[in-house]
């Protein structure tokens, strides 16, 4: 079996390590969803993971309402984004950018309109805005006749990542966002083409992967699934027999890789009792696998790697703190713990001030 230092290929990408940099949402770029300065630090420290996944990146001022977070849908973002994949490659590392639509998970405060989903529904609980925390809102339902624009904000994101020096993209279609509020019976209520049987519930997925493939070619485009489980109140009633096909059309379509967001029952961004889907998804999906949620120690990982259940393994929160991770796992040096309450703050603090293990021995 492969060990976790081992190179791999996923699509045209030759990655030294099975070791990802999972997304993760920090925070740093202006409220016209521009990157700044201080995100190529932050991500060139990063660059020893085998690939980075960029934070979530809106493909259109619709889709994205995290305060401060970046954008890929017009030249001002595409010319912020390229210095911090400039800074990456010149680390020697390798980032796709993630291309976010959140759906009904926004709010008017943030996008200036009513949020949009696949049907008129809202999310229980708080939204972050840029004052404060406030109730998510009702949805509206997409019309059949918007959905070819949406495609068209893919394309032009896919793009423009490519624009701006990323090495290919991934589809964000999990945790509860506008793709995974398609797949799921809990938050799709439609009767038309989109809605209703589990191929109509796939339909956009594989609609938005063949358009962003066509643009950054299969073995460029990842995409992500969160397959167990409810997530940010998007659920289904039978992820088996939703999921399954799916990973089935991506395989098709000869996508670069597919990761699975699965957490258990004791996950630090939400928790289920549903089983793992990967053992099965392995069986129909071709290509890389890539499992993420909650790793983070070097034995939990190859532990999966060596029961062929992926072939890689995408690190979330444990990158905060420890920018040289696949160093610490490979030598068994001990993390670094990161401090939550610096995770979507403005600034450097808690972002690039993290020491490395080398500056941690020269101390």
């Amino acid at each position: 079996m492969p060990d976790l230092f081992d190179p791999i290929r996923l699509g045209a990408i030759a990655a030294p390590n099975r070791i990802l940099m999972a997304p993760l949402t920090r925070g740093r770029a202006t409220r016209d969803a521009v990157p700044t300065p201080i995100m190529a630090d932050y991500y060139a420290q990063r660059a020893s993971a085998g690939l980075i996944i960029s934070e979530a990146t809106g493909i259109s001022r619709q889709g994205l309402g995290w305060p401060y977070a970046p954008g890929l849908w017009n030249d001002a973002q595409v010319a912020g984004w390229k210095p911090v994949t400039a800074a990456v490659h010149a680390a020697g590392g390798r980032i796709v950018a993630q291309l976010w639509h959140m759906g009904r998970q926004v709010h008017s405060s943030v996008i200036g309109a009513q949020p949009v989903s696949a049907s008129a529904t809202r999310t229980d609980g708080h939204v972050h805005t840029y004052e404060g925390r406030q109730p998510y809102e009702q949805a509206r339902a997409l019309d059949i006749d918007e959905l070819p624009g949406i495609l068209d904000d893919y394309a032009r994101a896919t793009e423009n990542a490519l624009k701006a020096g990323f090495d290919g993209v991934q589809i964000h279609a999990a945790n509860g966002y506008l793709i995974d509020q398609f797949l799921r019976d809990g938050a799709n209520l439609r009767t038309d083409a989109y809605g209703g049987s589990v191929e109509n519930r796939i339909r956009l997925l594989s609609e938005v992967t063949e358009r962003v493939a066509g643009v950054a070619g299969a073995d460029r485009t990842g995409v992500r699934l969160s397959p167990n489980g409810a997530t940010q109140g998007v659920d289904d009633s039978d992820p088996h027999a939703v999921f399954l096909p799916a990973a089935t059309r991506l395989s098709e379509l000869g996508i670069a890789f597919l990761e699975l967001r699965e957490p258990g029952p004791d996950g630090t961004f939400g928790r289920t009792d549903v089983p793992r889907l990967s053992p099965a998804i392995r069986t129909v999906f071709d290509g890389p696998l890539v499992v993420n949620s909650d790793y983070t120690t070097r034995d939990a990982a190859q532990a999966v790697i060596d029961a062929d259940t992926a072939d890689a393994v995408s690190f979330g929160r444990t990158f905060l703190a420890n920018p040289d991770l696949p160093e610490r796992l490979r030598t068994g040096a001990p993390l670094n713990e990161s401090n939550m309450a610096t995770w979507y703050s403005q600034g450097p603090e808690g972002y690039v001030d993290y020491p490395a293990l080398a500056d941690q021995e020269a101390a």
